[in-house]
């Protein structure tokens, strides 16, 4: 029924066509017909839906004169027959015909195969346009909707100029209600955990503890492929490009590419989830205004669909939020409220002034809407590479990845969905291996755009039921990882960003994948600051330099044979040592290496003549404090090592050190900004062992988080005065 002249030869032709699929006037047995509209304009395909009345005569398309009847289409999106073919499928019980003198209409049936070539399904969008990469021409249509049944017949027409098409716009395809989740009682208490709690192997998946499938689960993972197909996100989100990347999958040995999100409009995904709640508002709700908390992401993603929608928003940040990302809220026209401390104090005083002015809390990634939106990406993504194996997602609080994992689960279930945390912030791997919500009693807040103290209900839930697992990277791999995708193309991804690129690599080279993987690149909101500390952890994330502590003779020559026995193939690249009365000396040094194996063969030396040393690469503390500090072991007696999270604002150093002196004597300190919103300060205190349970005391009334240091091993052998190396 498609003339010849729209065959798929003609793709590149500049001119501009239109397919106009329009309705009968009779209705379904609901009394509307569903009546898709499709506009094709030179490299890009526009679908639109909307609701035809049964006595509507025609969808005004402001086009020329008819030239040729093709096909019409009613159909309504059945996502259990979805579920089933793993691909997109519509039912109508409609005929397809062919039209006879422009006005006739058809009486065969034909049903079609699916075809594994362009699209694969309608993305309803509640009448908005909803673009995607497809092919250019009307035949690429045909692999798109193999599987609808056509009712009657429709006209092609010329259209005068690209302007000239003005397409009446629908309202919302309607969804069946909210679909429920299990969530525990206000006065519950959850479980509480601490990040080392659980500790993971290089490229080691975490333990699911899945509960049974039931028919309710089912039914919900259907609302959550239907939502994703009519999601309304395109309006301020772009499809984002899937890059291949040709150095690292070299390096690693599969083909890793890159989803691009931190070329968003707003740099990072978030905007898709935070329009498509937002857009569900009654005009009411709008007109009443919107209110979040949030540090970054979410609240820029909130701003931008308040502008697109018109409506009033507040954004509430902590007050120690970097000034670069509140001046650029605040550039996209809401209203920023700094408050609180800490992200659980910002959030309460949102919700509370939510309810005093009557306005919308939109959270960030708690709620079905929101999971909905995030979900595109994953639509995209199995579009995009048909032949993807496993997709690696960075995993906050779990919107993302509940997301990608409802619609890439019920397409295609074969695709692995890897979720990727850092290890400082694991609660998604901890709460689904002991099942249920658990809370992070510390969070390392390093990537803070996944730096979360516990995962939403919501898609806690989805994830123990679809998710593969989840894994944990350092801090190194994530600086690895940045420097990795700039070596690609020139761009800087923000630490969250860059967590599904770590994790890809690290499961990648434990499980000798070498097929088609796809990492999340969430985000590219970096604090400028921070580059210094990602540009020093980066060689030691990729294994090109390892952070080394030896001991010496404290002799006449001995330096000079440490250092030929480090070997000539070996570059040292950082050196520190501090000359002492004991008859040994330590020395903290960095080199540069080719990979593990020389660093091994060059460690193995140095013990074979009897010289000590530890590989302190991936430990924190050496590689933040430690090795940038000068001078050796006092001799202080009962003095003890805690670091300190303080937040980085006027006043908070001041605020800590009221609670610490004159009563104890500071014995060292250590500190230098990272941009992130808490600074890591190293103190050394002078606690008499009498008074130590009353120090303790001292320090949790501080409120800040702090860790005991003084078993660390390079603290003890270089300042401490304790254990030395191989005891």
């Amino acid at each position: 029924a498609v003339p010849h002249r729209y065959r798929r030869q003609h793709r590149d032709a500049p001119s501009t066509r239109a397919l106009l699929l329009r309705s009968r006037r009779r209705s379904l047995r609901s009394g509307q017909g569903l009546a898709r509209r499709v506009l094709r304009t030179s490299g890009f395909l526009k679908i639109h839906v909307c609701d035809v009345s049964a006595s509507s005569s025609a969808v005004p398309f402001g086009l020329a004169e008819e030239q040729s009847s093709v096909m019409a289409a009613a159909a309504s999106i059945s996502c259990g027959s979805l579920l089933a073919a793993k691909t997109a499928s519509f039912s109508g019980g409609g005929k397809l015909g062919r039209s006879k003198g422009g006005g006739g209409g058809g009486s065969s049936r034909e049903e079609c195969r699916t075809s594994r070539k362009g699209s694969r399904y309608f993305n309803g969008d509640g009448g908005r346009r909803t673009t995607c990469n497809a092919a250019n021409s009307v035949f690429d249509l045909v692999g798109m909707v193999k599987s609808l049944r056509w009712r009657a017949p429709v006209v092609v027409r010329d259209v005068v100029s690209p302007g000239a098409a003005v397409v009446a716009q629908g309202p919302s395809v309607s969804l069946p209600s909210m679909p429920t989740h299990a969530s525990p009682a206000a006065t519950a208490v959850r479980r509480e955990v601490l990040p080392e709690d659980m500790k993971m192997r290089e490229g080691e998946l975490g333990v699911v503890k899945r509960n049974v499938m039931r028919a309710e689960d089912s039914e919900r993972l259907n609302w959550y492929l239907r939502a994703i197909l009519t999601a309304n996100v395109y309006d301020v989100a772009i499809e984002s490009p899937l890059d291949f990347a040709p150095r690292l999958s070299e390096l690693v040995g599969a083909k890793i590419h890159f989803k691009r999100e931190d070329l968003q409009p707003v740099k990072s995904f978030k905007l898709r989830g935070a329009y498509n709640r937002m857009v569900q508002l009654s005009p009411e709700a709008l007109a009443r205004g919107v209110i979040c908390s949030s540090a970054g992401n979410h609240a820029q993603g909130v701003a931008l669909a308040a502008k697109k929608l018109q409506c009033d928003a507040v954004i509430v940040m902590p007050v120690t939020t970097p000034a670069i990302k509140v001046d650029a809220v605040r550039a996209l026209g809401a209203t920023v409220v700094l408050k609180g401390e800490n992200y659980d104090a910002t959030q309460a005083y949102a919700k509370a002034r939510c309810e005093e002015e009557e306005r919308t809390f939109v959270p960030p990634f708690d709620d079905p809407l929101i999971v909905a939106g995030q979900g595109t990406v994953g639509m995209e993504v199995v579009r995009q590479l048909p032949g993807v194996e496993i997709i690696f997602v960075p995993v906050g609080g779990g919107g993302l990845i509940a997301g990608i994992a409802a619609y890439v689960k019920s397409i295609r279930p074969d695709v692995k969905v890897i979720g990727v945390e850092p290890e400082g912030a694991n609660a998604m791997l901890q709460s689904l291996y002991h099942g249920e919500v658990c809370r992070l009693t510390k969070v390392d807040g390093f990537a803070d755009g996944v730096a979360v103290r516990q995962p939403g209900d919501v898609n806690f839930d989805l994830c123990q039921q679809l998710v593969d697992g989840v894994m944990t990277v350092r801090t190194d791999q994530i600086c690895a990882a940045i420097k990795d995708v700039f070596n690609e193309n020139r761009s800087i991804l923000e630490p969250a960003g860059a967590v599904a690129v770590a994790g890809a690599k690290a499961y990648c080279k434990a499980h000798g994948v070498t097929g088609n993987v796809v990492a999340i690149t969430s985000g590219a909101n970096m604090n400028f600051d921070r580059l210094r500390v990602v540009s020093q952890l980066a060689d030691s994330g990729s294994k090109t330099e390892a952070t080394l502590l030896s001991i010496i003779p404290e002799t006449n020559g001995s330096f000079k044979r440490f250092v030929e026995l480090v070997g000539t193939d070996v570059n040292f690249t950082e050196f520190k040592y501090r000359i002492s009365d004991s008859a040994e000396a330590a020395v903290l040094y960095s080199v540069s290496c080719s990979g593990p194996a020389q660093l091994a063969t060059c460690v193995a030396r140095l013990r074979a003549a009897n010289i000590l040393t530890e590989d302190l690469t991936e430990d924190s503390t050496t590689q933040i404090h430690l090795r940038h500090m000068v001078g050796g072991a006092t001799g202080i007696a009962d003095e003890r090592c805690y670091k300190v999270e303080i937040p980085e604002r006027a006043g908070a150093l001041d605020t800590f050190l009221e609670f610490m002196s004159p009563k104890y004597t500071i014995t060292m300190t250590h500190y230098r900004s990272d941009g992130g919103q808490k600074g890591q300060v190293l103190f050394g205190i002078q606690v008499p062992a009498a008074e130590f349970a009353a120090f303790e005391e001292c320090l949790e009334s501080t409120g800040y988080t702090y860790e005991d240091m003084t078993k660390n091993k390079a603290f003890s052998v270089l300042y401490g005065g304790g254990a030395r190396l191989g005891v």
